[in-house]
């Protein structure tokens, strides 16, 4: 990843997506313990989503709570930098996490940006419909051109 931001300083970096089925906001590390529960719970099924095939994340294994604290603060911090954006997706009434969309710049010199995202095994019905959702916010508030989201 690149040391500077990957959208232009003057974007306003939109801070939730809200349809009836999902919302998202920044992840940060107030929400570590649902979080952490939420993706331990779903290793399998995240593993075999579109978009996290090289086997790296989440870890078979697991991590401590203190690991996830970290990696949600690095999250936290590429947000407030700019250089990333990783969203905490929760339902809406609850506000239970379900799942987790992370926005980054490309490797590629074909997109822009890398998106994927993950949602619980037990809310599997809601891999298409954030799909869907986010590839429109992206198309309609975001300013990339060409970013890269595995299809689902």
């Amino acid at each position: 990843m690149s040391d500077h931001a990957f959208v232009p300083g003057d974007f306003a970096v939109p801070r939730s997506l809200v349809t009836p089925r999902f919302r998202l906001e920044p992840l940060n590390p107030e929400h570590n313990a649902a979080d952490h529960a939420a993706w331990t719970s779903s290793i399998e099924h995240i593993r075999a989503t579109p978009g996290f095939p090289d086997g790296r994340w989440p870890p078979v294994d697991g991590m401590t709570l203190e690991a996830n604290l970290a990696d949600l603060r690095r999250h936290a911090d590429h947000f407030t930098e700019r250089r990333g954006f990783t969203y905490t997706v929760l339902e809406p009434a609850s506000g239970e996490v379900i799942g987790c969309v992370y926005i980054y710049p490309s490797d590629s010199d074909d997109h822009d940006a890398d998106v994927s995202s993950w949602v619980r095994a037990d809310r599997a019905e809601l891999d298409v419909p954030l799909y869907e959702g986010v590839s429109a916010w992206l198309s309609t508030h975001w300013p990339f051109e060409r970013p890269h989201y595995d299809p689902r």
